[in-house]
């Protein structure tokens, strides 16, 4: 095909990116497996350039530049590219399979020897960006080329601001075929997952939503013994906290059958509990229920309600379950509302709030000594202590140990101490114990969230493929959860489920963008995915929320690997003189130097965090900055020492 560009010359020209998405990712763990892939991909893709009048201008790594005589053409092109990849990856295994996004713009361009240039060019490199896996995005100026020629829907999403343009550029998005099939998948709501959402609290003094919360979990953790449904865990009902959402609403949104609302009344030494089980799919309601009683009373009402709605979806209570519901924590009413007041404050997640916590925990063990579920929520309380930072390992550890072992002497019934438990195995490299101690977990409580969560990370850590069945059941169980959807989100763009990831970490983010732990791990995603300069914008997010040690660093890391080096070190010195008179995770250092490929300090602070088995240190596994390090002897031999070098 001849050229229809000559030397020097400008003119206008429809311009296509292509890129193969989680190719970077593939490379560092199978690069004989990469390569071939790629060359798989150029192979299908170069005859339908040719096909649409489009020539080649270069490969930049698994991208493709090309450009086009005729805007329609570049989208004919970007079509038939993503139809005829998604029928050839019917016929491949998963690991062979490619997935890619397409930019296109139309814009002048400058070629000379053999490349092209212009503010056109990089426009097309953004809207690449932009692109969902499997999708094509192209410019207002395409639009207005194409529009009424092309076959399938363009939809508009809107100005958007890309790096390096003074204006934001309006952009369209290209509607598949198989697109408008899923959006329009109906899907079955299942009578027997169930959501309990919080009660309201309609008691005279507002000081009294700690009880109405603890009512709200109480009966999650009821339900949740009855082992043929599955619930809704507690962080994901709580975003509905006096929301206005209809119970249809609801149930699609958690994908639940069943919804529970109420609400609670206490005053002095009488309670008011009012409970209604509806229908999500039809919203009509399959019972009502008032309980006037004595406080004394509240944990017979508790079992009540569990035993009544397991009557009403027909499960069938075995003696030992029909026992456990019906078992009282304690007879001691004072220390059952601390422990309410304890598990209401430290799921707030600050360490004011985790410190006050565990203060009203540690009464209601003193009111009562052997209220195991204080003890286990003491245990998790100080295992977040740990993985924030807020307190030196082995001191947070120590105390892990202790509430947690004695948790399961009063009652060994108990899942989440076994958590706690493996958490500390993990932590010190015991990797089959922590194993050991995660199944049981979930074998005691199939819907523990917060087990499958952990222990996805385990496995994640390991490289077990079967980590992915544990992080969709963690999500399954607690769905908008931020924890949960932050750390999946993370390990599926890690994972080469790239486009996933990211919407998932955006997602968090958009129900809630004051949640420092989401801009994190966004942050440090874009890194993987190569998208340092979106790291570098989250890192001024991360800031914003917090300074604390955990979140500057990953802010400083953001920084260094976008190239803003003067920002990094600044807090990389911040933190070194803090470290003099408080603690800080020695991983956290190590990691900053890493990102700054400063080699000797980042194995230096590597070591010393190993050898202290910091919170951290796990982290070093799955965190792209020390990538540079993986093939040095000395990063292998620390490695080593967590028993997966």
């Amino acid at each position: 095909m001849q050229d229809f560009l000559t030397e020097g010359a400008r003119r206008l020209a429809a311009i296509m990116f292509t890129d193969l998405v989680g190719f970077t990712t593939l490379s560092q763990r199978n690069e004989s497996l990469a390569l071939s892939v790629l060359e798989q991909q150029r192979e299908s893709l170069r005859p339908m350039f040719n096909k649409h009048g489009g020539r080649e201008v270069k490969t930049i790594g698994d991208a493709f530049l090309v450009y086009f005589p005729s805007a329609l053409s570049a989208v004919n092109c970007a079509y038939d590219i993503q139809k005829t990849t998604r029928e050839l990856n019917n016929s491949l295994s998963a690991e062979r399979r490619v997935l890619l996004r397409i930019g296109v713009h139309l814009g002048d361009i400058v070629e000379s020897r053999g490349d092209i240039s212009g503010d056109a060019v990089n426009v097309a490199s953004r809207m690449e960006s932009i692109a969902d896996s499997g999708g094509v995005c192209l410019t207002r100026q395409v639009y207005d080329q194409v529009q009424n020629k092309f076959e399938l829907p363009l939809r508009s999403l809107g100005a958007k601001s890309l790096k390096n343009l003074r204006d934001p550029i309006e952009v369209f998005k290209m509607v598949m075929p198989w697109e408008g099939a899923m959006m329009e998948e109906e899907v079955e709501l299942d009578s027997h997952r169930v959501a309990v959402l919080p009660l309201k609290n309609m008691s005279p003094d507002p000081n009294d939503e700690y009880f109405a919360d603890g009512m709200t979990e109480e009966l999650i953790t009821a339900l949740s013994g009855l082992r043929e449904l599955t619930v809704i865990a507690r962080t994901s009902v709580m975003q509905y906290k006096n929301s206005p959402k209809r119970i249809a609403d609801v149930g699609r949104e958690l994908k639940t059958g069943t919804v529970i609302e109420g609400s609670v009344r206490k005053a002095a030494n009488k309670i008011r509990i009012t409970v209604q089980m509806i229908d999500a799919s039809t919203e009509g309601h399959l019972w009502v229920q008032n309980y006037d009683r004595q406080m004394d009373d509240i944990f017979a009402i508790q079992s009540e309600i569990a035993e009544k709605v397991a009557d009403a979806l027909k499960v069938k209570l075995i003696d030992s379950t029909r026992r456990r519901l019906e078992k009282k924590p304690t007879e001691n009413t004072e220390a059952y509302m601390l422990y309410l007041k304890g598990r209401y404050y430290w799921n707030e997640r600050t360490k004011p709030s985790i410190e006050k916590g565990i203060a009203y925990l540690r009464k209601a063990v003193q009111a009562d000594p052997n209220l195991a579920l204080a003890y286990s929520d003491l245990a998790d309380a100080h295992v977040v202590m740990a993985d924030y930072g807020m307190m030196p390992t082995p001191e947070a550890q120590a105390k892990t140990q202790e509430y947690a072992t004695r948790a399961l002497e009063i009652d060994p019934t108990i899942s989440q101490p076994h958590a706690a438990i493996a958490a500390i195995h993990e932590r010190n490299f015991r990797w089959a114990e922590a194993e050991n101690e995660y199944r049981l977990a979930i074998k005691l409580n199939p819907n523990n969230a917060t087990a499958h969560h952990w222990y996805a990370l385990d496995l994640s850590f390991k490289g077990n493929g079967n980590a992915m069945q544990e992080w969709r059941k963690a999500k399954e169980l607690d769905p908008l959860s931020p924890a949960i959807g932050t750390a999946f989100g993370y390990f599926l763009v890690w994972a080469n489920h790239r486009e996933e990831g990211l919407e998932m970490l955006r997602s968090v983010i958009e129900m809630n963008d004051g949640f420092a732990p989401a801009h994190y791990l966004l942050a440090f995603a874009y890194i993987v995915a190569g998208m340092n300069a979106d790291a570098a914008v989250e890192a001024k997010k991360i800031l914003g929320l917090s300074t604390e040690a955990t979140y500057a660093a990953a802010a400083a890391c953001a920084y260094a690997k976008a190239g803003l080096r003067e920002e990094a070190v600044a807090i990389l010195n911040r933190l070194l003189k803090e470290s003099g008179t408080r603690y800080t995770d020695p991983s956290h250092i190590a990691m900053i130097y890493a990102a700054l490929q400063d080699e000797t300090n980042a194995l230096e602070w590597l070591e010393k965090a190993v050898n202290e088995k910091s919170a951290g240190t796990l982290y070093i596994h799955i965190f792209p900055m020390f990538d540079f390090l993986r093939d040095n002897l000395r990063f292998r031999e620390i490695s080593k020492k967590t028993g997966l070098g």
